[in-house]
């Protein structure tokens, strides 16, 4: 006897979103292996068609048509009425080694460390929340052992920063602020960009040793060694330079809300009155449901750090507690916002 026959409509809604997941989980790879391949920097002076970049790259019709048709539909190539593909302006002011927002260096951390990025690495994560990064280790313990992979990190940091950090600064008015210190400060982009903007503003950057080296050359290639300086230590132990102004860029993401409540107090205690924080992050709403950037990079954070992303709101709270006065949350560039509090 047959049992009774199942039945099916087309659903109301589509599944495209679940297709987009599939999609770029197989489609986002082509944009590294483009980047590790020369892709952008060959196509930087001309225009090539198909058999072109086939012969320059040693490889044939179908693999090169496939990865050249993903770069395209992202809008990191543009592909003309003759066949011959060429850069968009977001490939041009990005993904070209030459240009001062290079964004490439980022991909490379990305490629070296692709086995803490995968499904395995993620549920260790999950069922353990340790780092899956550096085999397990700590980043910032193994940063002050491992003074080459520390550079290479603040490098690949340089690179996702230097485009952010030429556009906070003008959201403020920092005329009457003399010294900023920043903390945690990395290659020192951030506070290169303040100093640009602001030219009678002096910086600081505060790091570990090896951290500080890379600055110290970044410095040096924008020609503000006079107005920026660099200071190695330890922002849980030593006590902060003098300055008017704390700046923290991708820190407070890096640690849990204690450890974020202790750096928000130490500030308040070494700022002088009327002196400023400001904390750069890419935020949470405040219902902690997205938007996707934030949510991916706290899954970053599972895999990298102790930390997670917080939302605008959190941060205000923080620093509300701290004794702060006169806090706002200002979107500056991209993803990107600045949380900022005064010292009464």
């Amino acid at each position: 006897m047959l049992g009774t026959a199942k039945t099916i409509e087309t659903p109301d809604i589509n599944n495209n979103i679940l297709m987009d997941i599939i999609s770029g989980t197989i489609g986002y790879p082509a944009v590294f292996v483009a980047h590790e391949i020369g892709l952008f920097n060959l196509l930087k002076d001309k225009p090539h068609s198909l058999t072109d970049i086939c012969t320059l790259l040693s490889t044939q019709e179908r693999p090169a048509q496939a990865l050249l048709a993903v770069n395209t539909s992202l809008g990191l190539l543009n592909k003309d009425v003759d066949d011959n593909y060429s850069l968009t302006p977001v490939s041009q002011q990005y993904l070209l080694t030459e240009s001062p927002t290079y964004f490439g260096a980022f991909f490379d951390l990305a490629i070296m460390n692709e086995s803490s990025l995968s499904i395995s690495s993620l549920k260790k994560a999950l069922f353990s929340n340790t780092s899956q990064a550096y085999e397990g280790e700590d980043i910032f313990e193994n940063h002050a052992l491992e003074h080459e992979r520390a550079q290479s990190f603040t490098r690949a940091m340089h690179s996702a920063s230097m485009a952010p950090a030429m556009a906070w600064p003008s959201k403020l008015d920092l005329s009457k602020s003399k010294c900023l210190l920043d903390i945690g400060g990395g290659s020192g982009a951030h506070t290169i960009g303040a100093v640009k903007t602001w030219p009678d503003l002096r910086g600081v950057v505060y790091d570990i040793e090896p951290v500080c080296e890379v600055a110290a050359e970044q410095i040096q290639a924008y020609s503000l060694s006079e107005h920026i300086t660099t200071r190695s230590g330890d922002m849980w132990t030593d006590p902060f330079p003098n300055a008017d102004i704390h700046f923290y860029s991708q820190i407070y993401h890096d640690w849990p809300h204690e450890k974020c409540t202790f750096l928000t107090e130490k500030s308040y205690q070494h700022l002088p009155k009327g002196g400023r924080i400001i904390l750069h992050e890419i935020l949470y709403n405040d219902d902690m449901t997205g938007p996707f950037t934030a949510a991916a990079s706290s899954i970053g954070m599972l895999l990298w750090t102790q930390g997670r992303q917080y939302s605008g709101k959190e941060l205000h709270t923080m620093l509300s507690k701290a004794g702060f006065e006169n806090i706002k949350t200002i979107p500056t560039y991209g993803y990107w916002s600045i949380v900022i509090g005064e010292k009464p």
